[in-house]
């Protein structure tokens, strides 16, 4: 393929897998927390991060990330700490994020609001071989957090309470998922965009939803998606000239509409064999319920 040909676009493409393995790994606990717009906050944060790489003349993935981390943590204190006034202060951190961007990287000798855009909305001829260096062991550490410990973080993102009486440490497992997904955020960066990265984290997720309640299924749904929309918007973004984080996001956007419309008939399937199945009427009390995992969840 042509395509392959170029250096620029080998590592735009081993990104792209990357993003698209990491992103729906956390992003599927995140949907679980009600937390599905955490990515779009900790992205805000990581624009620090950007501008003080520029700025220091340090490399600004690193950077991001270590400023992503600070703030997850912050967001998670908020959330423990905050009551009444958490939101007022998060609105702080993430609008204060945007600013501190904007402000070190047009102080910075190097750096320009051009250089921010490339961040903000993803680049691939801009994806250097540090970059992919870094992202690959960013993503070898979401993906060995994310398998690894994926029945403790799936039983603190269930009930909180119920994973706190099993002696489960729910705070600092709480904690390693805000620091994941900070981890996450400043690995799609480059790729789809400090912007856009939420998106990618929750809509692969919510469109294999549709198919599946299996966490275990949906899990691996979720990252085919992930890994199909980013390399399918990597090659668009090549080929037609459009920006990648965008061409991305719509795809994912119209994996969810298809997999929605997929969906629909066969729950309606799905329906009419329950009802053939049950033709005396009886109600659903009286249907025989579904068996409990040691999590005390229903198991689908």
């Amino acid at each position: 393929m042509e395509i392959l040909n170029y250096a620029f676009m080998q590592r735009a493409l081993l990104a792209a897998v990357l993003v698209g393995i990491t992103a729906p790994a956390i992003g599927i606990y995140l949907v679980q927390r009600r937390q599905a717009l955490m990515g779009d906050g900790i992205g805000h944060v990581a624009m620090t991060g950007v501008g003080l790489g520029f700025l220091l003349s340090w490399s600004p993935v690193w950077m991001a990330t270590l400023v992503s981390i600070i703030g997850a943590v912050l967001m998670e204190l908020i959330r423990w700490y905050g009551k009444t006034r958490g939101d007022i202060a998060l609105a702080m951190l993430f609008y204060g994020g945007m600013a501190g961007g904007v402000m070190f990287i047009n102080l910075a000798p190097t750096g320009s609001n051009a250089n921010l855009t490339s961040y903000l909305f993803g680049s691939l001829s801009t994806v250097s071989e540090s970059d992919v260096t870094a992202i690959c062991l960013l993503a070898a550490f979401v993906v060995l957090v994310t398998l690894g410990l994926r029945r403790q973080l799936f039983a603190v993102s269930q009930d909180e309470e119920f994973a706190r009486v099993t002696g489960l440490p729910v705070r600092a497992l709480n904690l390693l998922t805000a620091i994941t997904a900070a981890v996450t955020v400043t690995v799609a960066m480059r790729v789809v965009g400090l912007l856009l990265v939420s998106a990618l984290m929750v809509v692969p997720v919510a469109a294999a939803q549709q198919l599946s309640r299996s966490f275990a299924a949906t899990f691996a749904i979720a990252v085919a998606i992930g890994v199909t929309v980013t390399i399918g918007g990597t090659v668009t973004s090549y080929y037609q000239d459009v920006p990648p984080g965008a061409t991305i996001v719509l795809l994912t956007i119209g994996a969810f509409i298809a997999l929605t419309a997929l969906a629909t008939p066969l729950a309606r399937r799905r329906a009419r064999a329950l009802a053939a199945a049950h033709p005396s009427g009886d109600p659903a009390e009286c249907a025989i319920p579904a068996s409990r995992g040691t999590d005390g969840k229903v198991s689908v």
